[in-house]
């Protein structure tokens, strides 16, 4: 005789742990679902012009900030730029004081309503960054030229910066002193041929031919540099010889004198015309 099959009930246990287990899977999926992706920056790079010092990185942020960390090496972090939607930071006041010191510099990704983050962010190291040695040149400025006789004198402008020592502010030639150089390049203005000449001041004073116009710009050069030694060339200036100048006045002064004699000469008959009419009305009288 067969043994009845009875169904199997099931146990209110295992069911129990399974909708716990379900539960707890929902909840990870929905907390997961409500977090904001942080995208690392990439791409950190140092923008330096005469030690004015900007740190530029990407992406731009869409669910997120940024703050930016500074130090020397082997010294203690300084945040700066504070949660910001920039995606560049300017740290000049923070590498002004040792521009012999190299920094690094890191960029921390925070999400965009988590001002009180807590724990360790995600973030970047930039490469390092020595001022001295790594800032480039700015364009050079002709502060004043005079040419006389055989002597043409160029004066260069010292260019301000941000760095200081003992509360003033230093020039570029202060900074690097006899490691900064000119290099003048100077031709007749009447043909394309250059001539060069270098200092270790801010001024020329050349030879040059008598009777002759010249042009010229300037160069700012970093002796000990193997790489950004040299600044853009400046502008292109360029002196007029004395005779030049007075064949100038010259043509000035031949024109005033003809619209003088063209001046005098309309208003000797605007006179004229007006005396004609008056004379015709005073003849009647004179005949009665």
């Amino acid at each position: 005789m067969e043994t009845p099959t009875w169904p199997r009930v099931p146990c209110p246990e295992a069911a129990v742990a399974r909708m716990l287990l379900l539960g707890w899977v929902l909840l990870q999926v929905a907390g997961a679902s409500g977090t904001t992706e942080v995208v690392v920056a990439y791409n950190l790079t140092w923008k330096s012009t005469n030690f004015k010092t900007i740190l530029e990185w990407e992406p731009k942020p869409i669910n997120h900030v940024y703050t930016v960390q500074i130090s020397p090496r082997l010294g203690n972090w300084k945040s700066k730029c504070f949660y910001t939607t920039d995606t560049e930071c300017d740290l000049t006041d923070e590498i002004v004081n040792d521009v012999n010191q190299t920094y690094e510099a890191r960029v921390l990704s925070y999400p965009a309503d988590s001002t009180d983050y807590s724990g360790e962010p995600p973030f970047s190291n930039s490469p390092d960054f020595t001022p001295y040695t790594e800032t480039k040149l700015g364009l050079p400025t002709i502060q004043s030229f005079k040419q006389v006789g055989t002597k043409l004198n160029v004066t260069i402008q010292d260019a301000p910066t941000l760095v200081r020592r003992n509360g003033t502010f230093l020039s570029l030639q202060d900074v690097f002193g006899k490691n900064l150089s000119y290099t003048l390049y100077y031709w007749k203005a009447s043909s394309t041929g250059k001539k060069t000449a270098k200092t270790n001041t801010n001024e020329f004073l050349i030879d040059v031919d008598e009777g002759e116009s010249y042009c010229f710009s300037v160069q700012a050069v970093i002796q000990s540099r193997k790489s950004n030694r040299k600044s853009p060339e400046s502008s292109i200036e360029c002196t007029h010889h004395k005779k030049e100048m007075l064949l100038i006045i010259v043509i000035v002064v031949l024109v005033a004198i003809i619209l003088t004699i063209i001046l005098s000469v309309t208003l000797y008959k605007c006179r004229k015309a007006r005396a004609r009419p008056s004379g015709k009305e005073s003849s009647p009288l004179s005949a009665a």
